[in-house]
């Protein structure tokens, strides 16, 4: 078994949906509501493409989604709070959009949606970014988290109701190969487009796009804990079972339509595995590798949260009895939900789930504004278990992560608003752009110090005091 540093750069991109709803019908169309959305972001930056307080960057995407990408974190609760931050940015301009609109005599109330699939079935993406040694060789690499991957959502899929059926991941319709370096056009489970954000010659960045974006916290958590600790183990060489499928894009619809686990998945070189056991025996080398883990970055004791939710989980799927998960696990959290509305409406489970209150619960649950939401109103009425609290969250609105390259990036960002300045900057470069450009390199996503850009605030304080 080979060394490996625990301590790793980890970051989330997540999409919303948006609309504008007047009366019961959509007010504007959706590239009207997100101008109406970013108008006090292009006001303040002019552009809609910038990097907040907190280092994270907040944009707009493709397909008029709103997108907000976490600064560099190094630890699971601080990606969880930068992630939630994120919610908390987003809704506070949707306030100010809707006062917009009633200052244009448009009026309505703006909605932002934080799931994956729209009422017509276009899809949007929660996508998480590892960084790994150069020296793995991402293809391969990838090949050996398939299994895990098109598994995973049995313990962190979002839920969805699909032509009347519940399944458990919004994502697994939406992916058509298992890796590859499109993002788009072919929608593979992991990117291997070369972008590390750093020194290309001593990391790579793993882009991971099949994931469902997740509003329980420890859902999230188990997402992003149980995936750092399978890139650990492959990383350090340590045991884990070879369940190389022959087809992981065809098992991956089907066992997002078994909350049983018991999806068979045919195996390279013959024989079949079920889609819980591969969980159970990835879960099992996590165990023992938290034995010998070293004790950074995301701390042992936390790890040690994640393996006994993932194992809750597991148990709760073997015995079909929840109840040790149903505060946890967005999708479990969600079923319930709508079985209690079902027996409201008085329709039978044999009936499944395609009525439209049903469709508007489970979209409700996604929207972020936390009076509104239903998720909110169940966490508020402790139906729903935290991981972090709202005092963390809320720090991470305005402030940098302290442990990470994005700390210096909120320091410069701080210093250019306080002297106006005329910067421009992105993941890995700072730029002051008069009276003469200057431009800092960050390469080193762990380094919190550099005098370079100690100077370059500097030059930035000179520049306004003349």
């Amino acid at each position: 078994m080979s060394t490996v540093h625990t301590r790793r750069i980890m970051g989330v991109e997540t999409e919303f949906g948006i609309t504008a709803i007047r009366n019961g019908h959509a007010a504007l169309s959706p590239e009207e509501v997100a101008r109406y959305l970013f108008r006090p972001i292009v006001a303040e930056y002019s552009s809609s493409n910038i990097f907040t307080p907190s280092a994270a960057r907040l944009y707009l995407d493709v397909g008029s989604h709103p997108e907000y990408a976490t600064a560099e974190c190094d630890s699971l609760t601080q990606l969880l709070n930068h992630d939630k931050a994120g919610e908390k940015i987003f809704h506070q301009l949707a306030l100010q959009a809707e006062q917009a609109l009633a200052d244009d005599n448009i009026g309505g109330q703006v909605y932002l949606f934080k799931n994956n699939v729209d009422s017509k079935g276009n899809s949007y993406g929660a996508h998480e970014n590892y960084l790994i040694s150069r020296e793995m060789v991402l293809k391969s690499f990838g090949k050996q988290l398939l299994p895990f991957m098109i598994t995973r959502q049995l313990i962190a899929g979002a839920g969805l109701i699909k032509d009347g059926r519940f399944v458990l991941s919004q994502r697994a319709d939406q992916v058509w190969e298992g890796v590859s370096s499109a993002t788009t056009r072919t929608r593979p489970i992991i990117n291997t487009r070369d972008e590390p954000h750093g020194d290309s010659h001593r990391f790579r960045r793993m882009h991971v796009i099949v994931g469902d974006s997740n509003m329980a916290e420890p859902t999230f958590a188990l997402k992003v804990g149980s995936t750092l600790l399978v890139i650990e183990m492959l990383e350090a060489g340590f045991d884990l079972e070879n369940f190389e499928l022959e087809n992981p894009i065809l098992h991956i619809r089907e066992i997002a339509d078994d909350a049983t686990g018991a999806t068979p998945l045919d195996l390279v070189g013959g024989g079949t595995v079920t889609a819980l056991e591969v969980q159970k025996s990835i879960l099992a080398s996590a165990k023992k590798w938290l034995e010998v883990r070293p004790d950074e970055g995301t701390p042992n004791e936390e790890i040690g949260r994640v393996i006994d939710l993932w194992e809750r989980t597991l148990t709760a799927i073997e015995t079909q009895d929840f109840s040790s998960v149903d505060k946890e696990i967005d999708w479990v959290i969600k079923r319930i939900l709508l079985d209690k509305y079902r027996d409201k409406l008085g329709l039978s489970a044999e009936a499944g789930y395609d009525h439209p209150k049903l469709k508007q619960i489970d979209l409700t649950y996604h929207d972020i504004h936390p009076e509104r939401s239903l998720f909110y109103l169940l966490q508020r009425k402790g139906a729903v278990k935290r991981w972090t609290t709202d005092e963390a969250i809320a720090h991470a609105v305005d402030t940098a992560p302290e442990t990470t390259r994005a700390t210096l990036r909120g320091q410069f960002l701080a210093a250019a608003r306080k002297y106006n300045a005329k910067t421009s900057i992105d993941w890995v470069h700072l730029k002051v752009e008069r009276p003469e450009p200057k431009v800092v390199e960050m390469l080193d996503p762990f380094v919190t110090e550099d005098e370079r850009v100690d100077e370059l605030i500097g030059y930035m304080r000179a520049s306004a005091e003349s």
